[in-house]
């Protein structure tokens, strides 16, 4: 029954199609030939006395005014950086997402929070225990590094439409804190990307004297940068050019010491004198970077046509990277040193202008070669070899001011080379990795310098990761050996108020860390083990201010342990990161024992529109003997003994995305008055009070 219902149904279908087919045939529209197919028939030329001239230009016309349809978004973004093309070309997503947005300056990273001398711009440290892991040639001044944009913190685009992001980050009713943020991009062509990058801040600080000048934060980063690649991906090409001019006061902290207390406070902080109202450093740096790489042999493609990630993997790869760069440590002074902010001075009582001036050039070989199993989805025993030369070339140069008698018997202040010096450093890197499954991985990294001033420098690191799985995480047991020499500044140093000469041995640290992750579980559990051997520090006698290097001989132990969890019920948000620290000599490593941060936020949806959160956030950290600052020096040393009273600064905000663009706005230490009235990182600085701060970051993509 089935099959005649079936063929009765084809039956019907055939007899409507030829009458339609006849009723197209027996219509015909005035003056049509009747002999004359329909598809022949022009009904522009029956209807209107139009000229095909003008009907082509009438399409055309209606072409070129129709809407592009297509809307650009993130998607149409992808991002990827120098040490993500290391192995393979990696593409991913652009993050146009809420984590972090209101936590903009670079000293109060959740995760990496700095001590300063009190607002963006001027002299940080790290406030947690991270030794830094690099060897070679080091001046020894990172008191500004913070704000300082390297080649290596260069992102590179594969932008299909061009992308634009404009930031600004400011303080309200006032210029306590500015930041000014450009950042556009765009293809040249499908395998060629160019952008740039624009950085300003012009922070004042909450207390700096009115109408000078030399008080304010002046920060201007500039940076062209490209990434170039051949169409069947063999050949890449990174390349950028910086320029990064940081100015910061030297004030010496202000004359009142005793700001914070009730009785003493100022109408008009910003109206309090300081030490030394005309001093500032000013770092200036200039560098080109290129690097070229090219694949050799078979070119292996993994997750081939997915939008958000697409992986290029060689065989076999040679490498080149030339790096020029020019350095200027300045420090300028104008006018006495009234209130005792010098131990001493050598050359001028009322004038300073000591400069170091760094030449670097660079070169750097290398040749990968990769060996791997067929299948890509399941990789199974893949070996990785890295090897590698590098040659770096300084020449380094120191001046002061000094005042000589010139041909006409007269007294003239002039620059004067106090030293002046050219080597260089020939480094042997080695670099193994071994993938025994995708769960399974091991990478050794080894660096050495066999030639050169800084002869015998060594970093050996290794690292094991065994992953579970999504549930189960993964586990990274890591392990490392340095030696790496003083720096310059601990060795020779020439200034108007320092002079040094030392021979000190190289500073070794041993490290040993586990590292457990789970994604799904939003955990991060670390725990690290330091052994440092001849440690290189800055010290003054007790009491004083006469900051000089030394070394400590015997060894110094660290343990430091960090967790990170974030939880979440229904749209409430609480995230934290807790880190504890003990050392066997607090006295030398001057850094709290507990160190806290949270957010607790609620996130929701406004007027179906507005994806916002609003919450507060708090960081803490444990008494500490806090370390003193030496200007001129660029160095924070240990001076009194000076412990003092910590409490939680709390941060209300609220923030929001908004179609293309993110905003917030945020009441900081929004607790001042609550348990003190201000607090310290850094003897006799005291840091910012309470401030209303906002944000906003417009993105464009056409």
């Amino acid at each position: 029954m089935a099959n005649k219902l079936k063929y009765l149904l084809i039956l019907l279908l055939c007899a409507s199609v030829q009458g339609l087919f006849a009723q197209i045939n027996n219509t015909r529209f005035p003056g049509q030939n009747r002999n004359e197919p329909v598809y022949k028939r022009d009904t522009i030329r029956n209807n209107r006395n139009n000229s095909d001239s003008q009907n082509l230009d009438s399409i055309r016309k209606r072409e070129e005014n129709r809407k592009d349809s297509i809307v650009f978004t993130s998607k149409f973004i992808k991002v990827t950086s120098e040490r993500l093309l290391t192995d393979s070309i990696q593409l991913f997503p652009l993050d146009t997402g809420l984590v972090n947005f209101e936590n903009y300056s670079p000293l109060n990273q959740p995760r990496n929070p700095k001590i300063s001398l009190g607002y963006p711009g001027v002299a940080q440290r790290d406030l947690l225990f991270n030794p830094r892991k690099t060897i070679g040639f080091d001046e020894g001044l990172h008191a500004l590094d913070a704000y300082m944009v390297n080649p290596q913190d260069i992102n590179y685009f594969n932008a299909r439409a061009p992308y634009t992001l404009l930031s600004l980050f400011s303080s309200l009713g006032g210029s306590k804190e500015q930041l000014f943020k450009v950042l556009h991009t765009q293809n040249v062509k499908p395998n060629w990307n160019v952008g740039l990058l624009m950085n300003f801040n012009g922070s004042r600080g909450y207390y700096s004297t009115n109408g000078i000048l030399a008080q304010n934060v002046s920060d201007f980063t500039f940076g062209l940068f490209t990434w170039y690649h051949s169409t069947n991906k063999r050949y890449n090409l990174l390349a950028n050019v910086l320029f990064n001019n940081l100015k910061a006061p030297e004030t010496g902290s202000i004359l009142k010491d005793t700001i914070f207390n009730s009785s003493g406070s100022s109408f008009d902080k910003t109206g309090e004198p300081v030490r030394l109202p005309g001093s500032f450093t000013n770092w200036k740096s200039t560098g080109v970077y290129i690097k070229q790489f090219y694949y050799i042999g078979h070119i292996d493609s993994l997750n081939q046509g997915k939008a958000f990630s697409k992986t290029v993997l060689p065989t076999q790869r040679v490498a080149y990277t030339l790096y020029f760069n020019q350095r200027k440590y300045n420090y300028l002074q104008n006018g006495l040193d009234n209130y005792g902010v010098f131990p001493d001075y050598y050359f001028s009582s009322a004038r300073s202008r000591d400069s170091l001036n760094v030449m670097h050039l660079q070169n750097d070989f290398s040749y990968s070669f990769y060996l791997r199993g067929k299948s890509l989805k399941m990789v199974k025993n893949e070996l990785k070899l890295d090897v590698g030369l590098t040659q770096d070339y300084y020449k380094v140069s120191q001046f002061v001011a000094d005042t000589i008698i010139n041909q006409f018997g007269n007294k003239e202040v002039r620059p004067s080379r106090v030293q002046n010096e050219s080597f260089q450093n020939i480094t042997l890197k080695g670099r193994l990795g071994y993938k025994f499954s995708d769960r399974i991985v091991l990478d050794a990294d080894l660096r050495q310098i066999v030639q050169g001033r800084n002869f015998g420098d060594l970093l050996y690191d290794a690292k094991l990761t065994l992953a579970g799985g999504q549930k189960a995480g993964r586990i990274i047991l890591g392990a490392y050996l340095q030696s790496s020499s003083p720096g310059l500044v601990y060795t020779n140093w020439v200034s108007n108020h320092y002079i040094f000469n030392n021979n000190f041995n190289n500073q070794k640290t041993t490290n040993l860390s586990f590292n457990y992750v789970n994604d799904a579980l939003q955990v991060d559990l670390k725990a690290e083990y330091f052994l440092i051997t001849d440690y290189l520090y800055f010290a003054a006698q007790p009491g004083g201010i006469d900051a000089s290097p030394k070394q400590y001989g015997s060894s110094i132990n660290m343990l430091k342990v960090s967790l990170g969890k974030n939880l979440e019920w229904r749209k409430f948000h609480f995230d934290n990161f807790i880190v504890y620290q003990k050392t066997d000599n607090a006295a030398i490593l001057r850094t709290p024992e507990v160190y806290t941060y949270s957010s607790l936020y609620y996130g929701a949806n406004l007027f179906n529109v507005l994806n916002s959160q609003f919450g507060v956030s708090a960081r803490y950290n444990s008494q500490y003997l806090a370390p003193s600052y030496a200007v001129g020096l660029g160095q924070f040393y240990n001076g009194p003994d000076v412990k003092f009273t910590s409490y939680p600064v709390a941060t209300v905000f609220f923030k929001a995305t908004l179609e293309k663009t993110n905003l917030f706005i945020q009441y900081d230490y929004v607790n001042q008055g609550m348990f003190s009235n201000g607090f310290y990182t850094v003897n006799r600085y005291p840091q910012m009070d309470k401030m209303l701060k906002f944000g906003v970051a417009w993105t464009f993509y056409n």
